[in-house]
């Protein structure tokens, strides 16, 4: 990966809804967009990849209406490809956090998968994550199962814990922890 792949910005100083790398934009859903998702038979938006969404998405989407914070800037976005406009996938924070820590699940569409964009989507999102107020832990878990998912995880500079419940539950936990000055500001 390249070290410009990893700088994260906000398209404005005022717009936390949209983070932005070398390849992608990370942007809050709408609630029209979430709607979209939920819905069956209802005319796809032109900018969405052939085959988002994914059935992640669909499960994210249904759940908004009882999590609206995850609406917010704190929340779930939608990953867009930088050269074509598409939306490739989602990722989220499960907001709010617990004792500091914040969990964070990915996925991309099966159409672009190989290209990194997970790894770099995760980076993105939990370098920001870890700005905000009182968190200090990015987590997630992955499936045993899963091994691209885990290698996602890796590459992104995240370190497995807990590895005792691996074997019960058939899942790898990973985590990524702010510097230590990261508590003084």
């Amino acid at each position: 990966m390249h070290d410009q792949e990893t700088s994260v910005h906000s398209a404005t100083s005022k717009d936390l809804g949209e983070l932005g790398t070398e390849r992608l934009v990370l942007r809050s859903w709408t609630t029209a967009e979430a709607g979209a998702v939920r819905a069956e038979g209802v005319p796809r938006p032109a900018g969405w990849a052939e085959d988002f969404p994914a059935d992640g998405d669909r499960v994210i989407a249904s759940l908004f209406d009882d999590n609206p914070a995850w609406l917010g800037a704190y929340g779930h976005r939608l990953i867009v490809e930088r050269d074509s406009g598409l939306v490739v996938g989602s990722t989220g924070l499960f907001w709010p956090p617990s004792e500091g820590t914040v969990e964070l699940g990915y996925g991309v569409v099966a159409s672009r998968r190989g290209r990194g964009y997970a790894t770099e989507a995760t980076r993105a999102l939990a370098a920001f994550a870890l700005t905000a107020p009182g968190v200090h832990t990015v987590a997630a878990g992955v499936e045993l199962s899963n091994p691209a998912s885990v290698r996602v995880l890796e590459k992104a500079g995240f370190e497995r814990y807990d590895a005792a419940c691996e074997a019960d539950e058939g899942v790898v936990h990973f985590r990524l922890t702010a510097s230590p000055d990261h508590a003084e500001r």
